[in-house]
């Protein structure tokens, strides 16, 4: 019919122009008609999957870009192309397995040691150690050459607990001192490390004034590391932020002097920081050496609560960088806040800032004068895992637990 009228206009030169555009606009209509219809009825549930993920995609870059170009302004990362998914991980992940570790004898194996020894050299795959409850008294290495290992805790509310009692001090094999880098419980020096559900624990005590008791739980020197409900127990120097991107969230770490110290460029999330300090001490001691270096500790939403008088942090290097943001802060934080570690030639170098802090111990009055009271725009930078290039590698605690 639609053909019919075409040629009865084309034969009156009248309305020849007027019937042309009709017939377009017609058969456009037909053929959007028919485009619908059939995607109306094709359209699956993999389509909108795929809608949904382009869009979180898009948000991911434009969220990375903001964060990318604001670092760049600060002069702590290179403005240029945006980083994608991080191939290594890509790959490693979809060759997964798995490895049960039970201390009754059920599992693969009995401790963590030998089912880490099991691992081949230079691992190119998730591999996940499935740790049952109980207490291992183990001296714990992941080498550089066991890249992609999870410690899983397979009961949430029953953590395994790796514990040793070693100190800086003490002797190691070969009879020298150990020093605090060889004093930690669990050593990890690969990348892509992940572990769940958790305890990590040195039981070494601390006397104030006395030397060689720094005593880690844990040293983390590979990079892309994180960790979810876990916990850190120790004194002096628990946890060993060595250095690397590292991501703790909902965790707790207990110490009484610099528990938290080192190079890492790490985010603490809904983490619980549990001073045990029997005079005055300092939560975190950041070794960040020079303007450049990509370093520092980011508080986000973190609790700072137990006894003693604690200064947030102390000057271990001459541009330490620490934030706390969202945070509260019980009334054993000292008023001044932070301390310079005896050298005032670093007032001008460090970067100590306070964002959006509750508590007693939030008071910004009393603060040192070379502390930061950040605005929005100062705290952004440290308040997403793009401080930590997180949407690269982080992956979620459900994709681990169902594993």
């Amino acid at each position: 019919m639609l053909l019919v009228l075409v040629v009865s206009a084309l034969m009156d030169s009248k309305i020849h122009t007027q019937l042309i555009i009709l017939f377009l606009v017609l058969l456009s209509e037909t053929v959007i008609l028919k485009s619908h219809s059939w995607s109306s009825l094709e359209r699956s549930d993999s389509d909108f999957n795929n809608w949904v993920s382009w869009n979180v995609r898009n948000y991911q870059k434009k969220t990375a870009l903001e964060a990318e170009m604001t670092m760049a302004k600060l002069g702590n990362r290179p403005s240029g192309k945006l980083k994608k998914i991080d191939v290594r991980l890509r790959k490693a992940e979809l060759n997964k397995m798995s490895i049960s570790v039970r201390q009754d004898g059920s599992g693969d194996f009995a401790n963590i040691t030998d089912a880490l020894i099991s691992i081949l050299p230079r691992n190119n795959r998730r591999v996940t150690l499935m740790i049952g409850p109980g207490v291992y008294r183990e001296k714990i290495l992941i080498p550089r050459t066991l890249p992609f290992v999870t410690l899983l805790g397979t009961n949430a509310s029953d953590p395994p607990t790796i514990t040793g009692n070693d100190t800086a001090s003490g002797s190691g094999k070969d009879g020298r001192p150990l020093r605090t880098f060889q004093s930690a419980t669990v050593a990890i020096e690969a990348d892509y490390f992940i572990a769940v559900n958790v305890k990590f624990e040195n039981t070494a005590p601390h006397t104030v004034g006395r030397r060689g008791e720094q005593a880690a739980a844990i040293r983390i020197s590979g990079t892309k590391a994180a960790f979810y409900n876990c916990s850190f127990y120790g004194a002096q120097d628990t946890l060993y932020d060595h250095k690397g991107l590292h991501y703790f969230n909902n965790c707790f770490i207990q110490g009484s002097v610099d528990f938290i110290f080192g190079y890492g460029m790490s985010l603490y999330e809904n983490c619980y920081l549990n001073s045990m300090a029997k005079k005055v001490a300092s939560l975190t001691a950041q070794k960040r050496t020079n303007s450049t270096m990509a370093s520092g500790f980011s508080f986000k939403d973190c609790v700072v609560r137990g006894r003693g008088q604690v200064y947030l942090g102390r000057a271990w290097g001459d541009y330490s960088r620490v934030v706390f943001s969202y945070s509260f802060m019980d009334n054993i934080v000292l008023p001044q806040g932070w301390s310079d570690w005896g050298d005032q030639n670093r007032h001008l170098k460090v970067y100590y800032g306070e964002y959006k802090c509750g508590g007693p111990g939030a008071n910004l009055s009393g603060r040192v004068p070379w502390a930061r009271a950040l605005t929005d725009e100062e705290a952004k930078p440290f308040i997403g895992t793009y401080y930590i290039d997180g949407d690269s590698w982080l992956i979620t605690p459900s994709k681990l637990i169902n594993h």
